[in-house]
């Protein structure tokens, strides 16, 4: 196969099939992939405008003017004032945000209880590290920087 990170791709993309085909077997309920990661983010970092989050997902804001709006609609996310004064309006997680936040991701660690039923916990431990570790790579060569709490 080569260097190792032919070895690296494969699987990389293997799991990206992986996460598709959970994706199109979800939940009844379960909120999409990108309102997810959104929710999530905005929950790290606290209320973010338009900008902040173009500018965080690398993605244009009419991408996620309509992600955001869509949410609101969902009554997961609402519109403030910024709380530091700035003139741009902010979005922050709902009540109802947060309780699906934590669902939503309750159940995703429920299913990867599952997929590392046979693994001990050291070793299940170790595969985060490396993800962490491979993540904090990507984020270096991108200038984007995931926060994590």
């Amino acid at each position: 196969m080569g260097r190792p990170s032919h070895l690296v791709e494969f699987e990389h993309m293997v799991l990206g099939r992986h996460q598709m085909n959970m994706t199109a077997h979800r939940e009844a309920g379960a909120m999409e992939r990108s309102t997810y990661i959104l929710l999530s983010r905005i929950q790290i970092e606290g209320p973010m405008s338009i900008g902040q989050l173009s500018e965080a997902f690398q993605l244009d804001a009419s991408t996620l003017n309509r992600q955001t709006a869509q949410a609101v609609r969902a009554g997961l996310l609402e519109r403030i004032a910024d709380p530091e004064g700035g003139m741009a309006r902010k979005f922050r997680l709902t009540g109802r945000g947060n309780r699906k936040l934590a669902e939503q991701r309750e159940t995703q660690v429920g299913h990867l209880d599952r997929v590392f039923e046979d693994w001990p916990a050291g070793e299940v431990e170790a595969f985060a590290d490396y993800l962490r570790r491979f993540n904090a790579s990507i984020e270096r060569l991108t200038g984007n920087p995931w926060p994590r709490s």
